[in-house]
């Protein structure tokens, strides 16, 4: 692969950052036409931040007790992310709501990995919720960020079953498998310039040669 020109990346983070060692993997494997030039996080103690700086990424903690209002923290995030020249944003387990002047600042260049496959199950606990409705296929979804939760046009979805002896700890897992996938695979296509964003949906320029089962029980589209 080519790298003469590798997409900026900022991670936004809230917790261990599994996503982001996914993202960071693909990368320094040369699967990514991107970087990770900055994590940001609004934790201090975030692991995030230390698989950061395990890799000579840098790291910033931005403290929301320090700002006046949410529209402050944003603004905070973005110079953060601004002054590392980031032309994609990627949330990796960031637990906050963003501010519509966040997103307008990164239209179409914020995306968010969610355990579901949206548009069911959006917010907290997507295996929980599709435990408890019994649903028997699951997933995740890699969608870009809007001003709604998990409302943002899709991008790409794996599927999984759930077994009737299932936890939500064991489709977690089983989920997991899948966004460690899908999450590079939709930062690579937009690296390619693939995505183009039409209202409510991500048409991805020659995708059908990309729509193949993964090992395993699952399926990822595009």
């Amino acid at each position: 692969m080519a790298r003469s020109r590798l997409l900026r990346v900022g991670v936004l983070a809230s917790g261990r950052g599994s996503n982001l060692q996914a993202i960071i993997d693909a990368s320094e494997g040369g699967k990514l036409n991107a970087a990770v030039v900055v994590v940001v996080s609004d934790k201090a103690d975030a692991y995030a931040l230390e698989r950061a700086r395990r890799h000579g990424i840098k790291g910033v903690f931005v403290d929301p007790k320090g700002c006046a209002s949410r529209q402050a923290f944003d603004k905070a995030l973005i110079d953060a992310l601004t002054e590392h020249q980031v032309e994609l944003v990627c949330l990796a387990g960031y637990m906050r709501v963003l501010t519509a002047a966040f997103i307008n600042h990164f239209r179409h260049r914020v995306m968010n990995i969610h355990p579901a496959l949206l548009p069911s199950f959006p917010g907290l606990h997507g295996q929980r919720q599709a435990l408890k409705h019994g649903v028997k296929f699951s997933g995740c979804t890699v969608h870009f960020a809007d001003e709604g939760v998990d409302t943002g046009p899709i991008i790409i979805q794996a599927v999984v079953p759930v077994f009737d002896d299932d936890s939500e700890e064991t489709l977690a897992a089983r989920i997991l498998r899948y966004e460690h996938q899908i999450y590079p695979r939709a930062i690579q296509l937009y690296a390619e310039g693939r995505l183009h964003v039409r209202g409510r949906h991500v048409t991805c320029q020659g995708s059908e040669a990309d729509r193949a089962p993964t090992e395993g029980w699952g399926y990822i589209h595009p």
